[in-house]
């Protein structure tokens, strides 16, 4: 069953919450790019179009301009602290005026977003690092992926791709210790999907995030009802190697 319109807003209420009081503290704990990342970067061409959805401080962007990429970049992120700090960063690096662009857009309210993105094509790829483990039920998830889709589908760039990450908390015996009963949240688990998870925070003060913890066979299952194919799927990331969940997809025809 879809998961009911007031749980939705209420864990999105609680992430908007977080992003909104943690957004300094949050920021100090992503200025490294994860290693999957720096794989996936490997292997974009120099003159790359790229979007990054949920790009938060911009390290991303800053860390393709460092290497000496010459393409065209928009991050879309809804914070507009984290916003305001990407801007400043990509600023300060020599090269990165004109490439680099944000845009204050929240993903939970994708429709739409395809039309503000089209002065971006033809995009190479779209890229949503931690985002999808952020939105709470199959129908958010869908109308995002539904815009992805549009927006790969108007490139005219052949092998335009969709590539995301997925964070897999339960890996780690230590960040699973940090899950809470939901009653934390005013909340019953009733409300909420199954691999759905209610997390702490305990740098710079105390808070909640919503976070879902994806499988594979779950990831394919929605590529497949949202119009994609999974083309590779790989992990990194951690202590183990193993907290980051990657997959590449393409359009189908």
């Amino acid at each position: 069953m879809p998961m009911q319109a007031a749980a939705v807003s209420r864990l999105l209420d609680i992430n908007r919450q977080f992003y909104q009081t943690f957004a300094a503290s949050f920021s100090v704990t992503r200025r490294r790019l994860q290693p999957g990342v720096l794989q996936i970067l490997s292997r974009i061409g120099p003159g790359a179009r790229i979007l990054d959805l949920g790009c938060g401080n911009g390290e991303l962007a800053s860390a393709l301009v460092r290497r000496g990429w010459e393409g065209a970049y928009l991050g879309v992120d809804f914070s507009p602290s984290l916003l305001e700090e990407a801007r400043m960063a990509a600023g300060r690096i020599p090269g990165g005026e004109g490439q680099v662009e944000f845009l204050q857009w929240d993903l939970s309210r994708p429709d739409g977003l395809s039309r503000q993105v089209e002065s971006l094509q033809p995009v190479d790829a779209v890229f949503a690092f931690a985002v999808l483990h952020h939105l709470p039920g199959r129908e958010t998830r869908e109308a995002l992926l539904r815009e992805v889709r549009a927006i790969l589908r108007s490139s005219t760039k052949a092998g335009a791709v969709f590539i995301h990450s997925e964070w897999r908390f339960l890996a780690s015996p230590r960040l699973a210790a940090r899950c809470l009963p939901w009653e934390r949240a005013g909340m019953t688990s009733a409300e909420v999907d199954p691999g759905d998870y209610l997390l702490d925070w305990r740098r710079g003060g105390t808070g909640l995030r919503y976070v879902h913890h994806f499988s594979e066979e779950e990831l394919a299952d929605l590529a497949a009802a949202s119009g994609f194919h999974v083309g590779e799927t790989f992990y990194s990331d951690g202590e183990n190697g193993r907290l980051g969940l990657y997959q590449r997809w393409s359009c189908l025809p």
